[in-house]
């Protein structure tokens, strides 16, 4: 099956072999699998023989799940875990010891931030933050005798950051490190890290995996060696399983992600284009417009620039408020990477805890507005951000 398309990837990974047989993955919705015998039960959890322990461990329809993620992300493995922050909470808690480091740019998703600076600190392990991630060399000088692991988001939320994967992965290597790259903006439809160098990537599935906001999840994907560390360590004593019913809704998302994501790519340029000539736009920050800065490392390691994106205007923390309660399409909620389109204000509800220095720093002002487009006809979004636009009062839009 390794050797399949993309999309054939995407319907059958993870099936062959499957009993009984079905047409569609069943739910096993269960927390426990009785052994024939108490031989059996002790060589399944010696990992002596195939079977499923409990279900915070493995479960069989959350194992197809697993085994067609890996093969997308053309990693060797995969665990699937209840959120994408209990992703990356498990993946550094294996790699990491009380006293280790580790190094993030700082552009990434508000609840990433807060579990790398707060969350880890009380674990005693910190992060090095790379303010000018462009940089490699600000990568470089961050790194210590400690640092465990490079942590990359890219594209990032909500400045839409494009970080050099094969770069950092070089640098990485030269430091005997993995790289972590967080690939829920993207999808494998669009980008696969491993494939440009990364060891390891994390997704919050919830996004546009599943692509309807209707369940919660995350996956790390990557070598045996580091996943089975994961699944018989940590996962047994921490416990952020993946639920049999989110992993069968995730399986369904899958099986139309690249159709999805071309529609999302479409649409979103179509908006980005129309922001960037609206005189009340200061600018866009979406990769698929030839200005942007990240345009050209985004053609070169990426198939298309996904649905998410944010602006500028303008104006005052109350013009983009304004501009936000006028959408009367747009569903105004924190979340992204569904068939309907959102809008947010990162810097009052996502990213606020980050407080306002930390914000600056990310390029997340009081005016910026992200849209995640859905997959609405590209002309009614159009019109929707038009007409939200026109009900700006302010010296400015004149």
């Amino acid at each position: 099956m390794k050797d399949r398309g993309f999309d054939t990837l995407s319907i059958h990974a993870g099936h062959e072999g499957f009993e009984p047989d079905s047409m569609s993955t069943p739910i096993y919705q269960s927390v426990a699998f009785p052994y024939a015998d108490a031989k059996e039960a002790a060589e399944i959890f010696r990992g002596e023989k195939p079977g499923y322990t409990y279900g915070r461990w493995d479960n069989p329809t959350v194992q197809v799940f697993e085994k067609r993620m890996a093969a997308l992300e053309g990693a060797q493995s995969a665990i699937a875990t209840g959120s994408g922050m209990s992703a990356i909470m498990m993946l550094a808690h294996q790699l990491c010891d009380e006293g280790d480091e580790f190094v993030s740019s700082n552009r990434v998703y508000g609840g990433t931030f807060g579990l790398f600076g707060e969350g880890f600190r009380k674990m005693g392990i910190k992060v090095n933050w790379v303010t000018e991630p462009e940089s490699l060399d600000e990568w470089k000088a961050a790194i210590t005798p400690k640092t465990k692991f490079l942590f990359v988001e890219s594209p990032s939320n909500p400045g839409l950051f494009i970080g050099d994967i094969a770069a950092l992965s070089a640098l990485a290597k030269e430091h005997g490190l993995p790289l972590i790259a967080d690939n829920t903006i993207t999808t494998p439809a669009l980008q696969q890290p491993i494939s440009l160098g990364a060891d390891t990537v994390v997704h919050s599935t919830t996004k546009f995996i599943c692509g309807n906001a209707s369940s919660l999840g995350g996956i790390i994907c990557g070598t045996e060696e580091v996943i089975e560390g994961i699944r018989q360590g940590c996962m047994r004593y921490l416990g952020p399983a993946m639920a049999p019913f989110n992993a069968w809704l995730n399986l369904l998302g899958l099986e139309t992600l690249s159709l999805r994501m071309a529609k999302h790519c479409s649409n979103a340029l179509a908006i980005a284009e129309f922001l960037e000539k609206h005189p009340l736009v200061e600018s866009v920050n979406y990769p698929g417009l030839s200005s942007n800065p990240y345009h050209a490392i985004g053609n070169k390691q990426m198939k298309g620039f996904s649905s998410l994106m944010s602006f500028i205007i303008k104006g005052t923390y109350d013009d983009a408020t304004t501009i936000i309660d006028s959408l009367d399409l747009m569903i105004h909620a924190t979340h992204l990477g569904t068939a309907k389109t959102i809008v947010t204000h990162p810097a009052s509800t996502t990213h606020s805890a980050m407080g306002e220095e930390e914000m600056k720093k990310a390029g997340i002002p009081a005016t910026l507005i992200r849209l995640s487009i859905g997959l609405e006809e590209e002309a009614d979004l159009i019109a929707d951000i038009e007409q939200a636009l026109a009900n700006v009062k302010s010296a400015v839009a004149v």
